[in-house]
């Protein structure tokens, strides 16, 4: 092949492969026109599927471009090597396919036949130690300017830098695998962000190890090999880029990329994880676990910073109680350390461990205690029994309760098994639906109040058992547990809610026909007198209205005889009113 020729090639990819080989170093150019059997060579140079286009892109073409070429065991890649059975979900997943495509995809994921099996890898890249990971595969390419998923997922990707782009994918369950490939189907916001559970590494070579054989596709070629050597050969030769290539000369020393701490690591997790197939739920690790439960292990012991703020944080809320102060009541709520025991003791349930359980339930209890006593106190030395608004909320619970609890639960398992997440946040969380209910039970006992005591320590109650239900059904569902190891701790926590969800069921249809009547009486007219601001201070028979009358002139006392009488006969049940008296101006 003469020096400074110009070659236009008609060629399958196999035959193209030849050439190139060929013309390595050599001082001639390729042109490279669309055959049929030629579907990788042309996306990886970006070649026009329409003859006339093509043909016209060699003609119009300035100068050709210097570009590098990736070899995979000595043989030239155009496009991509997959390496790995399982990638057919991730690959074509960015390929913008009918809806009805994207449906296929995923109904594979539930068939037998298609199974995700990590399989163990040994990554030696440029200068850096060897990388022994478990993956579901890996995908190598030049560059991102034509293959489409590198494309979604890679910047700074040119095919003249000298370097390759190698994603390695390594899920931590089936769905995490779904949510991505549904993410990067109908996303259009062209996120190029990589997900958490894919490493990338850009380098001059690899080379890629298994113990086992595994299977890979060299530009859609089926190969098994038990190892590969990928390496770019910088300007190896010339061609005429087509359109679609989008051409962009790499400036000043290209960037090594080096991503790769997400990645499966340390051999005790690799035995766990490797040869098996993936679960459709993520299960923690051995040190993840280990880690864990260390730091539960810890939150269940009834330290003395733990039985101090305990006090402090019930004294400031049934301070903030009596002044009727959400202020003081958050700030208590801040202050609380209710989240820990409570968060060890849902995994003591769920993992059926009766040492974390019981120590659990002894510091919950010797806090409750202390914290009940120095609310009883503060109580009895505070000359206030009015049931102010903050103490109302509390002595009512309905269901909307127990979903507060239920929500609490999850935020604080959920921060306890990811080290990222401020424990502060959920441990608000908890408190929010702990402190306020316990100061007001040790309220209504230093009242002698039965209503307001056992409507709060029904409230503390519900959300206790729905912290403890939650915590443990979101710990499972990280793969803390299996299931039926779970099954008796989950059964016995879900029998206990369902039995406070009783009252707290009527609860709610109380408020609801509470705020039926409410709506209703709200601008009720009485002769001249308008009803406004109404609101439930207590239900049964009689039932305690707040109310605002707006009228004209003066109200006398038989005005308000009659005003009474007619709510009761809207109602349906004698009322007592505490009325607030406006005048129309």
């Amino acid at each position: 092949m003469l020096p400074d020729s110009r070659v236009i090639t008609y060629l399958n990819d196999d035959m193209l492969a030849e050439l190139v080989a060929l013309v390595i170093n050599k001082n001639c150019t390729l042109g490279i026109l669309p055959h049929p059997m030629m579907k990788e060579a042309r996306q990886g140079y970006g070649i026009a599927a329409n003859m006339a286009q093509a043909i016209e892109d060699i003609v119009v073409a300035d100068k050709p471009l210097k570009a590098d070429l990736l070899l995979c065991n000595g043989r030239p890649v155009f496009n991509k090597v997959v390496i790995g059975d399982s990638l057919s979900l991730i690959a074509g997943s960015v390929a913008k396919s009918s809806f009805l495509g994207a449906l296929e995809k995923v109904g594979r994921v539930f068939t037998k036949s298609q199974t995700y099996i990590p399989q163990a890898f040994t990554i030696t890249s440029d200068n850096k130690p060897p990388l022994k990971t478990a993956a579901l595969g890996i995908i190598a390419v030049l560059h991102g300017k034509s293959n489409i998923l590198a494309r979604q997922l890679l910047k700074d990707s040119y095919i003249n830098d000298g370097r390759m782009h190698s994603l390695v994918l390594a899920p931590k369950s089936i769905t995490q695998l779904i949510k991505f490939y549904i993410k990067s189907t109908f996303d259009t916001t062209k996120d190029t962000k990589l997900p958490s559970f894919i490493g990338h590494i850009k380098s001059r070579a690899m080379i890629i190890d298994s113990p086992e054989p595994f299977d890979y596709a060299q530009d859609n070629i089926l190969m098994s090999a038990k190892g590969l050597e990928l390496q770019v050969l910088e300007d190896a030769y010339n061609i005429i880029p087509g359109r679609n290539l989008n051409v962009e000369v790499q400036t000043g020393e290209p960037t090594e990329v080096y991503r790769v701490t997400k990645l499966p690591k340390g051999e005790t997790y690799l035995q766990e994880i490797v040869a098996k197939p993936l679960s459709w739920i993520y299960h923690a690790s051995t040190d993840e676990f280990r880690d864990l439960f260390v730091t539960l292990r810890e939150n269940a012991k009834a330290t003395s910073p733990y039985l101090t703020l305990m006090v402090l944080s019930t004294l400031l809320a049934t301070l903030g109680l009596f002044s009727n102060s959400s202020p003081v009541i958050i700030g208590a709520m801040i202050l609380a350390p209710l989240m820990a025991p409570i968060i060890s003791m849902s995994m003591g349930v769920l993992r059926q461990d009766k040492k974390l359980t019981m120590g659990s339930a002894k510091t919950i209890g010797l806090g409750l205690l202390l914290s009940y006593l120095a609310a009883i106190l503060l109580t009895l030395v505070t000359p206030l029994q009015t049931i102010n608004g903050e103490i109302m909320a509390r002595i009512r619970p309905n269901l909307l309760d127990l979903g507060v609890a239920i929500l609490s639960g999850i935020a604080g398992a959920y921060a306890h098994a990811r080290k990222e997440i401020a424990k502060t946040l959920a441990g608000v969380a908890i408190a929010v639906a702990l402190v306020p209910p316990l100061s007001v039970s040790g309220i209504g006992i230093g009242w002698g109040d039965w209503e307001v005591f056992s409507g709060a320590l029904l409230l503390f109650t519900t959300n206790l058992t729905g912290i403890i239900l939650a915590g443990s059904c979101t710990f499972m569902i990280l793969g803390f547990s299996p299931f039926h190891l779970a099954r008796k701790g989950l059964l016995i926590s879900l029998f206990i809610v369902i039995l406070v969800s009783v009252p707290l069921g009527l609860g709610f249809m109380t408020m609801v026909r509470e705020n039926n009547i409410m709506r209703s009486l709200n601008d009720y007219k009485v002769d001249d007198i308008v009803v406004r601001d109404v609101s439930v201070l207590r239900g049964g028979n009689p039932m305690v209205l707040d109310v605002r009358l707006v009228s004209d002139k003066v109200i006398s006392n038989k005005d308000l005889l009659r005003v009474k009488q007619s709510i009761a006969r809207k109602v349906g049940r004698d009322v007592q009113l505490e009325i607030t008296i406006s005048t129309k101006r």
